[in-house]
C-alpha cells in the first residue's frame, strides 16, 4: 500500500475508533513512515551518548535499482509478513521454507503480531508501535502471494489490468524497455525475484483491479478495492481493541454507511501519482466529509493534517534541526529523548525484535 492508505485512510480510521487527533497523526504518521524511514547510521552526540535507529525501508525503493531491494532483514519483518501458510504456530515445519514465508492476508502470524501489540498498549512507545504494526498488517492484503525473500515464488511471468488502468501497462514497458517483452507481455524470470517487483506498484494501488500468471502458470486476479476494505474493517477492529486494550474483546466492526464511503473514494481517487492521491485525502478529511462520535454527538470530522517524510514539519527535523548527517556529532538534548522520530525509532526496534526473535522462531521460521 502507499501514503494515501498508510497515513490518510488509517488516520480516518483512527478518528472513527475514537483516537483524539493528537493520537491519530502519531499513529498515522507511524504506520506512513515505515516506508520512509530509511537511515541506519548510528546518532553521535558530542557529550559520548549514541542511538542506533532501525531501517525499515530502503532509501532507493525505485525499481530501477535491484540490487538495492535484497535485504530480508527490512522487507520479512516490515512489509512481507510471512503467513507459515496459514497454519498455526506449531505446524509447517515440513512445508518448503519459501512458501512459509510468502505473505498472506490477516494469517496466524499477523494476529499473533497484533495482539502483542495490543498488549503493550501501556507502553510509552505503544501509539508508535500500533502505526508499525498497521502498516505491517495492512500489506499482508497488499503484498498477498509475495514474499520478502529472493525466490522463484515472486516471479510474473504475464500481467494485465483493467480499463480503468490499462495506461499503467504502457508505461511499465516503457519504464522497463529491454526487460520486458512488449510481445510476449513477461518480464524475464530473472530480472526481479524478490517481493512484488515484477509487477511494480500494482499490489499497493487501491483502485485497481488487475491480474497475473505466476511461475508455476497460474492466473492469479486481484481486486485491490476489495482487499484494501478488507483490511480496513480489520484495521478498524483492531484500533478498538488497543484502545480497550483487550486483543480479543468483541467491539463492532466498521459501519456500513463508512465502508460504502472508503469504498468510492478508493475507486473515484484514482490517480496514478500516489501523492496525488494522498494530497486528495487529505481534502476529504479537512473539509468536514466524514462523521465522527465525539461527546456522544456526531460531528464532522474537519482535521487539517499534513505528512512530511523529510524537511520542514517533519519528526527528522524536530528531532535534529535539520535532515539527520551520520557524520555530524549533535548538542545532546532531553527533546531529543521525547522527540517523535526516536520513540517511533524505539518501537521499531521492539516490533523487529519482538518478530524476528520471539515470534518467528514461535512458528521455526529463521529469517534472519
Amino acid at each position: 500500500m502507499e501514503i494515501d492508505f498508510h497515513h490518510s485512510i488509517v488516520y480516518v480510521l483512527s478518528r472513527l475508533a475514537g483516537f483524539n487527533s493528537n493520537e491519530a497523526g502519531v499513529i498515522a504518521y507511524s504506520s506512513q513512515y515505515v516506508d520512509d524511514a530509511v537511515y541506519d547510521g548510528t546518532v553521535m552526540f558530542a557529550n559520548g551518548a549514541i542511538y542506533k535507529p532501525v531501517r525499515s525501508a530502503h532509501k532507493l525503493l525505485d525499481y530501477h535499482y535491484f540490487d538495492e531491494l535484497t535485504n530480508h532483514y527490512v522487507w520479512v519483518p516490515f512489509h512481507f509478513l510471512p503467513a507459515n501458510c496459514m497454519l498455526p504456530a506449531g505446524e509447517g515445519e515440513n512445508e518448503e521454507f519459501a512458501k512459509r514465508v510468502v505473505c498472506k492476508p490477516n494469517s496466524p502470524v499477523a494476529k499473533d503480531m497484533i495482539k502483542e501489540c495490543v498488549q503493550r498498549h501501556n507502553e510509552p512507545n505503544a501509539l508508535y508501535r500500533l502505526g508499525i504494526t498497521l502498516h505491517v498488517y495492512a500489506d499482508t492484503w497488499a503484498h498477498q502471494r509475495f514474499s520478502g525473500i529472493q525466490n522463484k515464488s515472486n516471479i510474473v511471468k504475464y500481467f494485465e489490468d483493467d480499463e480503468v488502468s490499462k495506461n499503467l501497462l504502457h508505461k511499465v514497458t516503457h519504464f522497463f524497455k529491454d526487460t520486458f517483452d512488449r510481445e510476449l507481455g513477461r518480464f524475464m524470470d530473472d530480472i526481479m525475484p524478490l517481493g512484488h517487483g515484477a509487477v511494480l506498484s500494482y499490489p499497493d494501488k487501491p483502485f485497481l483491479k488487475w491480474r497475473y500468471t505466476n511461475y508455476s502458470g497460474e492466473k492469479i486476479e486481484r481486486d485491490n478495492t476489495a482487499e484494501f476494505i478488507e483490511a480496513a474493517k480489520n484495521i478498524y477492529i483492531l484500533l478498538k481493541r488497543f484502545r480497550i486494550g483487550d486483543p480479543d474483546v468483541v467491539v463492532a466492526g466498521l459501519d456500513e454507511s463508512i465502508i460504502k464511503q472508503i469504498t468510492a473514494l478508493m475507486v473515484s481517487i484514482n490517480d496514478d501519482d500516489c501523492m496525488t492521491r494522498h494530497k486528495k485525502w487529505l481534502e476529504v478529511i479537512s473539509r468536514g466529509d466524514f462523521n465522527i462520535a465525539l461527546d456522544g454527538k456526531t460531528v464532522p470530522l474537519k482535521d487539517n493534517i499534513e505528512y512530511a517524510a523529510e524537511g520542514a514539519g517533519s519528526w527528522e527535523n524536530q528531532a535534529f534541526g535539520g535532515k539527520y548527517n551520520s557524520c555530524t556529532r549533535y548538542e545532546y538534548s532531553e527533546k531529543f529523548m521525547e522527540s517523535h522520530w526516536k520513540k517511533f525509532h524505539d518501537a521499531l526496534q521492539d516490533h523487529h525484535y519482538y518478530l524476528l526473535r520471539i515470534l518467528f522462531p514461535r512458528y521455526g521460521l529463521c529469517i534472519a
